[in-house]
């Protein structure tokens, strides 16, 4: 039985680094605690992924040495994956190639800006790369990103020649499949929480008393306190 390995990839959570687009109405102190909640949260729902597919859970850290700070923040069951270099496209490649060296059947790597990200989709990317074959799986995000990318072989064009952190990421992921000739799935799509717009979408899906995704618990505890500032 294939195992998938699920990595999210994620910054180390200090006061000024992470989040800054969110201060205001943040203070820096907030926005770093928020992107720990974010990293639990994330973590925790790769675990509940887990309960009904053959996923096992890993943060991808950086930058190196920061590893202590992760610690802390992780449930059992959620290895650590050092990062190799830096930069987003050396990042997620690393991450996967490490991840498809160690032995797994695939690999997904999701990002730690969407807390509440519905399990399903975790679930069927797994399930989409079970099957015998060489695939692509992309779970298209709302700015033109994505949040999930899973892959069965470590193909390094699909990293390359990225324009990284722009709306084009999505299509240029796409084009690069489809210049090495890789089927893709697509899941559903979702959206990160990088701009004080989508953190206020956050806080309103969070104060549903059954929201659309994962329940998100340590966000929904933050924001409950930070809602007044918004």
């Amino acid at each position: 039985m294939m195992v998938c390995a699920v990595a999210v990839m994620a910054k180390a959570p200090r006061r000024g680094e992470v989040k800054t687009r969110l201060v205001p109405p943040l203070s820096a102190a907030d926005a770093a605690l928020l992107a720990s909640c974010f990293v639990r949260d994330v973590a925790g729902n790769i675990l509940a992924a887990a309960r009904t597919a053959l996923i096992e859970g890993y943060v991808a850290f950086s930058p190196p040495g920061s590893e202590d700070l992760f610690g802390p923040l992780l449930p059992k069951g959620i290895g650590l994956l050092p990062p190799r270099r830096i930069g987003l496209g050396h990042a997620l490649f690393d991450a996967a190639e490490d991840l498809l060296a160690a032995g797994y059947g695939a690999a997904c790597l999701v990002n730690a800006d969407s807390p509440t990200l519905p399990t399903s989709a975790l679930v069927a990317a797994a399930g989409a790369l079970a099957p015998p074959g060489d695939r692509l799986v992309l779970g298209p995000a709302e700015d033109g990103g994505y949040y999930l990318i899973g892959l069965k072989h470590p193909h390094r064009r699909l990293f390359e020649d990225i324009a990284w952190s722009t709306e084009r990421v999505y299509r240029q992921t796409l084009e690069r499949a489809a210049e090495i000739g890789l089927d893709t799935v697509t899941l559903p799509g979702w959206y990160d929480v990088d701009d004080v717009a989508s953190l206020r979408r956050l806080v309103d899906e969070l104060g549903n008393a059954a929201p659309a995704g994962y329940a998100a618990p340590h966000t929904a505890a933050l924001v409950r306190r930070l809602a007044a500032a918004l």
